[in-house]
């Protein structure tokens, strides 16, 4: 690390003021502080003194995600050669995922961070670190025959339109990642749903076995309903007929879906790196699984169809849910800043998914949605919690001064 350092000290000041590469200083600022701690340090004024930077924290994200982008990669393995009739180990399933899996992470990172360098170019200022982590989101909530142009386009547009339009990290409204997610969905929608974009091949056709189905347990579920509305599911058993598969296989991850959401135990994996290092809100985290709770509670009192009678716990364990609400609905950027808003929030997110899954049985997965739409009202729920803060606080001083 000195021989780099000495390096980088070296080449350093062609690129500041005055030197040949000047032009090019955001793009070296932006190496030099993702390799070593800035040694610049505040000398008056009030400033919080810590020894993380923004950098550091998103690279605690990436490694958060690192699990569900592992057993993504060998997911997307288990299902192609399920597909085929093959019998594949581990190690087989996994390289097959890697070599799918690692050109859409590429092109994510690609992209975005070249859009990033060159706004910052343009504008002179710092590269922003944010997409550190939405160049991880990206892949893992996407299909994995999702065609790579339009990966391409959809993280140009979440950069462009969903960051630098606005200012940049920190400035955006929404999730960028969701933002990509939704701008294919809307644009693209046979290429992100359906049965056959979740299992590597299957669309082509070429050796796949009788029967198979790449459909999610959602989409299963969503069809079941609409075709056969008269039926009552209240059991496992008839909810395992309808998807072909478990609630052990759906907490596994050993299912058909997006590359980095099938698994829960892997997104709780890193749930628990970023709860221990501080990184996301746990009021947000856990009031998005209990707002999902809830209303999966309060339909199973209605009573109807599949997603009103199956336990309230499925909906916690299908689709995106989980990672949603430990990954999405946790950025500090888009979520609520207030303690108390992060609970309305995380609640309305948890039972408005669930809404979604159950009164509109044709789009199963609700909560892409659901965290946008709570995106967008966030800073509305802040300012009515310190609004309410700020009437307490005159009724203390009005009584005070009465005494």
């Amino acid at each position: 690390m000195k021989a780099l350092r000495k390096y980088v000290d070296k080449i350093k000041p062609a690129f500041e003021e005055g030197g040949k590469l000047h032009a090019l200083h955001s793009t070296f600022d932006a190496f030099e502080t993702f390799l070593f701690v800035p040694d610049t340090v505040t000398r008056k004024g009030a400033h919080v003194r810590d020894c993380n930077d923004i950098k550091r924290v998103m690279i605690v994200v990436v490694l958060a995600l690192l699990p569900a982008l592992l057993f993504g990669m060998y997911n997307v393995g288990l299902q192609h050669f399920r597909s085929l009739g093959e019998a594949a180990g581990v190690m087989q399933c996994f390289w097959f995922g890697f070599l799918r899996v690692l050109p859409i992470v590429v092109v994510s990172y690609v992209v975005g961070l070249g859009i990033e360098f060159a706004a910052a170019q343009l504008r002179g200022h710092e590269v922003n670190e944010g997409f550190l982590v939405t160049g991880m989101l990206i892949p893992l909530v996407m299909p994995v025959d999702i065609p790579l142009w339009m990966v391409a386009l959809a993280t140009a547009f979440a950069v462009i339109i969903g960051k630098e339009v606005l200012g940049g990290t920190g400035m955006n409204i929404f999730n960028p990642a969701l933002l990509a997610r939704a701008f294919i969905f809307f644009s693209y929608t046979p290429c992100i749903s359906g049965e056959t974009v979740w299992t590597a091949g299957l669309g082509k056709g070429e050796g796949v076995i009788d029967g198979f189905s790449g459909a999610t347990p959602l989409t299963s579920l969503g069809e079941a309903v609409t075709s056969s509305a008269d039926i009552v599911w209240n059991n496992a058993a008839s909810i395992k007929a309808a998807v072909s598969s478990a609630p052990m296989d759906w907490f596994l991850g050993t299912i058909p879906g997006s590359i980095g959401e099938t698994s829960v135990v892997a997104i709780l994996i890193g749930a628990v790196i970023l709860l221990f290092t501080g990184v996301a809100s746990w009021r947000t985290m856990f009031s998005v699984f209990a707002g999902g709770l809830l209303m999966g509670g309060i339909f199973n009192l209605v009573g109807g169809n599949a997603y009103l009678d199956m336990p309230a716990y499925y909906h916690l364990l299908l689709g995106g849910f989980a990672f949603g609400a430990v990954f999405m609905a946790t950025d500090p950027v888009t979520s609520a800043q207030t303690n108390t808003g992060k609970v309305v929030v995380g609640l309305l997110i948890g039972m408005i998914a669930v809404l979604i899954r159950v009164v509109n049985p044709g789009y199963p997965e609700g909560m892409m949605l659901a965290i946008l739409f709570m995106n967008a009202l966030a800073p509305l729920v802040d300012h009515y919690v310190v609004a309410a803060n700020i009437r307490r606080r005159n009724k203390r001083v009005v009584v005070a001064k009465s005494k």
